[in-house]
């Protein structure tokens, strides 16, 4: 274990923590090469067992954490922010664990009584390490997915009759009870619309290397319907399709641009989706969005813009030559090809900023005749990408505009004496050395002019200040960043 590992002020748990951590730290330097195999996999078993246990643990703590919350104890207002940052996870698997954490976990009643967890029988297992995560999901799925209409002792039953066989079964073998369960409670399948709203979802993953993102969509019966009516309009072959010179939308397809239409029916839906978010986002009657219309904000410095312009000349010569140049981020965080971005905007008025790459300075800011709270936002987005509070990954398009010299304070609403930061961690925001405190880097930092965080005395005495780079990803490769940049 890391010699740097926190203490507990408690004698009683430090001890036995410290003794969990020798006994690891023993079995890690342990020579098994002359053990038999028999003797391998039950050393692997005993511990798995332990490994499994854990997890059960974590739940009642996180469970009396939240209970017991308070802003003052952290660098956060949020459970979530501070899991994440102290356990060095991502923010959705903080979230994860506070939702098990509702099932798994011990309950206080009203009256201050201690209840049992809303799965008894799973939390118990888990506990006593002879289940694992996989199977805690397929029995927290399978509860989910009951309709509401069953009663609350029929639910206890099937938890406790699915946590019984997972203790000697699989994660796979448990999924095909929990099937089999699931046809003997609701054999008609029946769902009330309530039901149906708790299990809608769409869910956006991050982006591959190739700069794709999968997604997965839960869809009630009424957007179904609208997908199938879009899909019924634009999917068809020959509609929509990217590869042609001038695409065919509203007018009728040609018999050529339907045999050349060489896309598959996922991908013609794919298109499709895309020709209408293109098109809403083109008639200008989305409305606004933090004092912007709804757009696609795209920033880049102007070298990449100049050497997109030279790729566009040479594909245009020699298509074999064509590149698709390096990303450029959007408003909401994600990367975009610059030839894309270029392409975009033939379709709708999107927002560009352009910005020097060595010193960062605005060099040119699209449709504009003046500074006004509008277009300073569209700064912000090149220049602070999203939340400037040290470790958040909120993109610009969920931040609020903050002043860095409080407006009560004197603070001047210039475009470079402006942050972004969310509304949670807005809230942080103060000018008493018990709040966190905002102010530019100096001239001689690495990163000059970008706002700096200063932790409250209780949290950090030294109040060493602190710079997110988490929308800047290059800097955690070029240069070390300090232990204490990460809140908590």
């Amino acid at each position: 274990m890391s010699s740097s590992s926190p203490s507990v002020a408690d004698p009683t748990v430090e001890k036995a923590l410290c003794t969990l951590e020798a006994g690891l730290h023993q079995i890690a330097n342990l020579r098994t090469d002359a053990l038999s195999n028999r003797d391998r996999l039950t050393m692997m078993q005993r511990l798995e067992n332990v490994a499994r246990a854990l997890p059960g643990f974590s739940v009642d703590l996180l469970a009396q954490l939240r209970e017991q919350w308070s802003p003052n104890d952290f660098a956060t207002d949020s459970v979530i922010d501070t899991l994440a940052d102290g356990l060095r996870i991502s923010p959705a698997e903080a979230r994860a664990r506070w939702r098990a954490a509702d099932d798994l976990a011990p309950r206080t009643g009203l009256d201050g009584d201690v209840l049992d967890p809303m799965m008894p029988q799973t939390a118990a297992a888990q506990r006593e390490g002879v289940i694992g995560g996989a199977h805690v999901k397929v029995v927290r799925e399978f509860i989910q997915h009951l309709p509401a209409c069953l009663d609350t002792l029929t639910r206890d039953q099937a938890e406790t009759e699915l946590a019984t066989h997972a203790r000697v079964l699989r994660p796979d073998q448990l999924k095909k009870v929990a099937e089999r369960l699931d046809a003997i409670l609701n054999p008609d399948g029946v769902f009330s619309p309530s039901d149906r709203e708790r299990r809608r979802n769409f869910t956006m993953g991050r982006q591959g290397p190739d700069l794709m993102s999968k997604c997965t969509l839960v869809a009630d019966p009424e957007l179904r319907t609208y997908l199938e009516a879009v899909f019924a309009k634009y999917a068809k072959p020959g509609v929509c399709n990217p590869e042609d010179s001038t695409p065919h939308v509203d007018d009728e397809p040609s018999t050529e641009a339907v045999e050349q239409d060489f896309r598959t029916a996922g991908q013609r839906q794919h298109d499709a989706v895309k020709a209408v978010f293109r098109a809403m986002l083109s008639s200008g009657e989305l409305g606004r969005h933090r004092g912007l219309p709804v757009s696609v904000i795209v920033s880049m410095t102007l070298s990449e813009l100049e050497n997109a312009v030279v790729d566009i000349q040479q594909s245009t010569e020699h298509p074999e030559l064509r590149a698709y140049g390096p990303p450029v981020v959007t408003g909401g965080g994600s990367l975009l090809p610059i030839h894309d971005a270029i392409r975009m905007a033939a379709h709708a008025h999107h927002y560009l900023a352009l910005f020097d790459h060595r010193s960062g300075r605005p060099l040119y800011l699209g449709r504009t005749k003046r500074i006004a709270t509008g277009d300073q936002r569209i700064i912000l987005h090149a220049k602070d990408i999203g939340c400037t509070y040290p470790g958040c990954a909120k993109p610009g398009y969920l931040c609020q505009t903050h002043h860095r010299t409080e407006w009560s304070g004197g603070g001047t609403t210039d475009a470079d004496q402006l942050a972004f930061v969310c509304e949670p961690h807005h809230r942080l925001a103060g000018t008493t050395s018990n709040t966190w405190t905002t102010t530019a880097t100096p001239a001689h930092h690495p990163e000059p002019g970008r706002t700096q965080w200063i932790p409250p005395a209780h949290i950090d005495p030294q109040r060493t200040p602190r710079v997110n780079h988490y929308h800047h990803p290059g800097e955690y490769l070029t240069r070390r960043t300090e232990h204490a940049s990460r809140p908590g």
